[in-house]
């Protein structure tokens, strides 16, 4: 028989997170649109425990948006400041006051987040013209990515769970919102990783790898071909 499973984080019961997750408040709503293969393959989805973090967010899955019911709402609401998190040539930098709080008015920041696969997130991006035209924001990320089990494709890729972390840093900083638990996504990250670390090495485990995981600073960069999996976004450096 399958093991019984947690349907709020998606880990079996005897390893669920929810017990030690410290929900916070945000004035920011955070909205994750997680492709398909994400939300049904992923084990270590990190948007998913993302998700459960912030009280003031909501996670989609799909790969079309526009005739999302939802997400539409969300972008069409006259009191809301919607932006999309997502690397462009006018994208506004966080980290350097690109987006000011005058801006905002009394309308609430919505950031709208990608969760997927580069690949995936282009096509998902390509199928929403309504994201398409949504004003686009970056950051200046404090560290390169620390996932260990997973290579990223290039070194500024961060997973959707960093890549939260660090908008909340350069929110905070720029005075459009309150970080009230920095080490929480970042602890429930290391914790996931050391997890699979363990599961790696133990013979009584079927179905995980038998080596160890290299360091990532010694890996060579993918580059995005076919066999890149993380995403998720590249900060402006």
């Amino acid at each position: 028989m399958s093991r019984e499973m947690c349907y709020r984080c998606f880990w079996p019961k005897a390893l669920c997170w929810c017990p030690s997750i410290q929900t916070m408040e945000t004035r920011t709503k955070f909205v994750f649109l997680m492709h398909p293969k994400e939300y049904k393959q992923e084990k270590a989805a990190t948007g998913r425990l993302t998700r459960l973090c912030l009280a003031n967010s909501e996670l989609h899955m799909g790969i079309a948006f526009d005739d999302h019911a939802e997400v539409q709402a969300l972008i069409r609401d006259p009191g809301n400041f919607a932006v999309l998190l997502y690397p462009g040539a006018d994208a506004r930098n966080l980290s350097s006051g690109g987006l000011n709080p005058t801006e905002l008015g009394h309308r609430q920041l919505v950031v709208l987040l990608l969760d997927a696969t580069w690949a995936g997130a282009r096509k998902m991006l390509r199928l929403s013209p309504s994201l398409q035209r949504l004003p686009r924001i970056v950051f200046t990320a404090s560290s390169l990515s620390r996932y260990v089990i997973k290579q990223q494709p290039q070194p500024g890729c961060l997973s959707t769970l960093e890549a939260t972390h660090e908008t909340l840093l350069a929110l905070e900083n720029c005075g459009l919102d309150r970080y009230p638990l920095p080490g929480q996504l970042l602890a429930l990250f290391a914790r996931m990783q050391d997890f699979q670390i363990r599961c790696a090495t133990d013979p009584a485990r079927p179905g995980y790898r038998r080596k160890p995981y290299s360091d990532p600073s010694q890996r060579t960069p993918l580059h995005g071909r076919s066999g890149a999996r993380r995403n998720r976004f590249i900060p402006v450096l």
